[in-house]
């Protein structure tokens, strides 16, 4: 036992004296690309349209989708005109899916993922056997918690999902299989299975990172997507209705949100290639654990922890318009001078899914006191575009995007700030894959291959005895 010790710990020095002296080599490099500036000037001083954006901050359009269509402005003369925000799935209103929903008191998840990869809304004999298939889908394969999850957990849920989707590659015997009915049933199969890998990789680093007993609860078949999720998540599975209605809502918001959209479009380049079903999703989900994309949840949570410990007052204006203005000026907050929740490349007047969980996360907030915080949010949504237009000196129209409220009704349910753009990707899962159907199946594949302008100069090579 003495041996194996000593053994281990000769490793780990030579281990770490390996790191000490590969960070050395990096940092000795660091120091010549600075001084010999290898990186480009600026992208928009050589017309190129950085972040695939024109100057008016449209898109370049780069394909076209009959799945979602995100609505935020009119453009009329090459200039953009601001409207309210409208969001269609297949056509259909965001609006009127959650109007639906909540008229008949049901959960609409799995309908709104039905509508995203086959086109169309389900019959209710349609509907009633997809949702069984879902929840029976739902499980993960044997042992896979165990050889995938429990023995590589990781800090951070997002990589650990995205690891997990690329290894469910070597339990499928027909990964590689890519016609349309192949590419639809492991669509639903992923999107099913998403929600308990995230709970699954969470009591994971509860456990071995935090010190906590590990629990994992296998999903019912007689459950929703959002009521699993709860019930998997939490210890003693417990939750209400109004709980699991809020969730199921919230994920109904994310699914889906156009082909331009940073993940999406990963999505898409990837699938373009000819890869599998799982490097295309896998590559979704390291596109939105950016914090300029899907992590922006967190950074709102954040934002808000400053404001309410420098603002004394919650209720007063003033006080919170002083704080914004600290935050622009990178001397509150994180120092990037961002106002985190406010603002979006296509909504300019609304984002109607910000609106719509504004209006139903206040009876939760209401049932478990915690109204004053939703107001302090509501107050920065009124306060801020004043705020940033002053600030920056321009008319530019700013609003909240969902990101505001998302982290809010995180919180409101009990879900940790680590699982928030996991749940995210879970929301969103039905919407790439649709689009991987929509990319994989097209009559006309072609890979996409933007171009880079080079800019360097030639020079000469010089010999190795030469250099100094």
């Amino acid at each position: 036992m003495s041996y194996k010790v000593d053994r281990d710990l000769r490793r780990m020095l030579r281990h770490q004296d390996l790191i000490e002296s590969s960070l050395s080599f990096v940092s000795g490099s660091e120091d010549f690309i600075r001084e010999n500036d290898i990186f480009p000037p600026s992208q928009s001083a050589e017309g190129v349209m950085r972040g695939l954006r024109y100057p008016n901050g449209t898109g370049v359009v780069a394909g076209v989708t009959s799945i979602g269509d995100v609505d935020g402005y009119d453009l009329v003369d090459g200039k953009k005109v601001p409207r309210p925000g409208r969001l269609f799935y297949r056509g259909i209103s965001i609006n009127d899916i959650i109007q639906q929903c909540i008229a008949e008191d049901r959960f609409g998840f799995e309908e709104t993922v039905y509508l995203l990869l086959f086109g169309q809304l389900p019959t209710p004999p349609q509907l009633t056997e997809f949702q069984y298939l879902m929840a029976k889908w739902s499980q993960l394969p044997g042992y896979f918690s165990e050889d995938m999850i429990l023995r590589s957990p990781n800090k951070n849920i997002m990589n650990k999902l995205e690891s997990c989707i690329v290894a469910l590659h070597s339990h499928d015997g027909e990964a590689e299989n890519m016609t349309l009915e192949n590419e639809l049933f492991k669509s639903f199969r992923m999107v099913a299975r998403t929600p308990t890998i995230v709970a699954h990789s969470y009591a994971a680093k509860r456990h071995y990172f935090d010190g906590e007993s590990l629990y994992l609860h296998r999903p019912r078949t007689d459950m929703s997507v959002a009521q699993n999720f709860l019930y998997s998540l939490r210890e003693d599975t417990k939750f209400d209705d109004d709980e699991a209605k809020l969730l199921d809502l919230c994920m109904i918001l994310h699914a889906e949100h156009g082909g331009g959209n940073n993940s999406t479009f990963a999505c898409r380049v990837l699938t373009s290639s000819g890869t599998d079903f799982y490097s295309s999703i896998a590559a979704a989900v390291g596109a939105l654990k950016g914090f300029r994309h899907g992590g922006a949840n967190i950074k709102v949570v954040e934002m808000m922890q400053y404001l309410k410990r420098a603002v004394r007052d919650w209720t007063d204006d003033g006080q919170v318009r002083d704080q914004l203005v600290r935050i622009l000026r990178r001397q509150l907050g994180d120092g990037t001078g961002l106002i985190y929740g406010m603002g979006h490349a296509v909504y300019t007047l609304s984002d109607p899914r910000a609106e719509i969980l504004k209006q139903f996360s206040r009876h939760l907030a209401e049932k478990k006191g915690m109204v004053k915080e939703l107001d302090l949010i509501e107050s920065v949504e009124r306060l801020a575009p004043e705020v940033f237009q002053n600030e920056r000196d321009t008319d530019k129209p700013i609003c909240a995007n969902v990101d505001l409220y998302s982290g809010f009704v995180y919180k409101l349910l009990g879900i940790p700030a680590d699982l928030y753009t996991a749940l995210f990707a879970s929301a969103r899962m039905p919407g790439w894959c649709a689009h991987r159907i929509e990319e994989c199946c097209a009559e006309d594949p072609r890979i996409i291959r933007p171009a880079y302008k080079t800019i360097s100069r030639r020079t000469p090579y010089v010999p190795l005895a030469e250099r100094c």
